[in-house]
């Protein structure tokens, strides 16, 4: 406990430090109350803010930290950003023009940054629109159409804009991720209703006390699995040749290259629970087969024909998304140029083919300790645990929480130790995800 507050005194004696975590807090609390203004022309009392929405629109509230069943004027987030994100990262690897922009450095990337808001722009003004007709009710609407549809798409677009503001001045004058923090920030904000629900139901019904403590072990017991999912990682040895420049020496040492066993993050869930929201998209606009047997199964969550397919499409989705973004190619080149290689295998193709090995076998597992984690939510529901409470116990939510406060921590660690501070921990020193070379050398994206 000593050693707690000595650790927050010191971080509070760094005024850099304590100014931008202060921004941070700031910033956060601007869009934690944007996130309760309503649309204009929305009657907030027709709306049923109370109701638990499942699927694709559960994830989306939740990750807009509950605006979504608001009606916020900040109701879709930071999440036609993300998409914008992906889909500018995607044609970096197949577009001529955008490959160019990634290797023209600090110049190609600002211009890629600004295709990438524009892009945002569109995303936000079609998702706005497809948000105003599925999720306003004509009871709750106090303005007639067309003109609340076009006041709403534009006030809309401006709330997502002002997020994705809000998320890079956070990590210009804050500490950390700003784009990831807001989505943390949305995740934890279900947390407190979500821990309630679980200890009311358990005290007052069946299991009682002990279960809810059980779960909560459980809980912790995920959580540190998961951690090591995106702690784990495989370093490959690099030895520099020796160059004398003058009277000094330099290169002659040895380095590793970290190559994450989870190098594709949270991306291979998110686009496989896209292609399962399919089924039940197919049955919602053919009511004529809605009955049919294996729709229905793979519609519900906890089928055990939905976990698995599901599963087998995070293990796909997880060997393609490494492969376009880590480039063994690439670091084989750099690493030629900069007269690195590793031990016992030849520079160039030979170096390429050796990272790839490596990079195909930790993806497997991986890729499986993936699968599992996003399928616990669903095993947590078959044994009793709330829906509510359930997706904390894996899936996107989880992983994210854990990166991004890991990120986090390593920041604050890294101006701790440049002021000749102890680190946040005895032994060692705390490692966020760190980023690995690219297929073009881009970032990949924030969550």
């Amino acid at each position: 406990m000593k050693k707690l507050f000595t650790t927050l005194s010191n971080i509070w004696k760094i005024e850099d430090l304590r100014v931008r975590i202060i921004n941070t807090l700031l910033f956060l609390l601007i869009y934690r109350v944007g996130s309760f203004v309503v649309l204009p022309g929305v009657n907030a009392a027709a709306l049923n803010a109370s109701q638990n929405k499942e699927g694709l629109l559960g994830l989306l509230n939740m990750f807009a930290g509950g605006s979504f069943s608001r009606s916020s004027i900040m109701a879709l987030g930071v999440m036609p950003y993300i998409s914008a994100s992906i889909v500018v990262q995607l044609l970096g690897i197949a577009v001529p023009y955008f490959i160019k922009l990634q290797k023209e450095g600090e110049s190609g990337r600002n211009k890629i940054n600004q295709w990438t808001r524009y892009l945002t722009i569109g995303i936000t003004a079609v998702q706005a629109v497809a948000y105003l007709k599925s999720q306003i009710t004509p009871d709750a609407m106090l303005i007639g159409n067309p003109y609340f549809t076009v006041l709403n798409t534009c006030v809309l677009t401006a709330g997502t804009l002002f997020v994705m503001w809000l998320g890079e001045k956070i990590t210009d004058k804050g500490i950390g991720n700003g784009i990831s923090l807001i989505i943390m920030v949305g995740i934890i904000a279900q947390l407190p209703s979500a821990f309630i629900v679980e200890f009311q139901s358990r005290t007052g019904g069946p299991g009682g006390l002990i279960t809810f403590i059980v779960e909560i072990v459980a809980l912790l017991g995920v959580v540190m699995f998961t951690i090591l999912i995106v702690q784990g990682t495989r370093k490959i040895a690099v030895q520099y040749a020796k160059r004398i420049v003058g009277n000094k020496q330099y290169g002659g040492v040895r380095q590793y290259i970290p190559l994450k066993v989870n190098a594709a993050g949270v991306m291979p869930i998110i686009f496989a629970q896209a292609l399962m929201f399919i089924p039940a998209t197919v049955s919602s606009f053919f009511p004529s087969v809605s009955t049919n047997s294996f729709l229905m199964a793979l519609s519900n969550y906890n089928s055990w024909q939905h976990n698995l397919i599901f599963g087998i499409l995070i293990i796909l989705f997880t060997y393609f998304y490494t492969a376009i973004t880590v480039n063994p190619n690439q670091m084989a080149d750099d690493m030629k140029k900069n007269g690195g290689f590793i031990p016992g295998i030849k520079p160039g193709k030979s170096t390429a083919d050796f990272i790839d090995g490596v990079i195909s076998k930790i993806t497997l597992p991986g890729s499986i300790f993936l699968a599992i984690v996003a399928i616990i939510p669903a095993i947590a529901s078959l044994v009793g645990v709330s829906s509510i409470f359930s997706r904390f116990f894996g899936g996107t939510s989880l992983i994210i929480l854990v990166g991004v406060v890991l990120d986090t921590l390593q920041q604050i660690e890294s101006h701790l130790l440049m002021r000749h501070y102890d680190g946040l921990m005895k032994t060692g020193r705390i490692k966020g995800r760190a980023s690995i070379p690219t297929a073009s050398g881009a970032t990949p994206p924030v969550i």
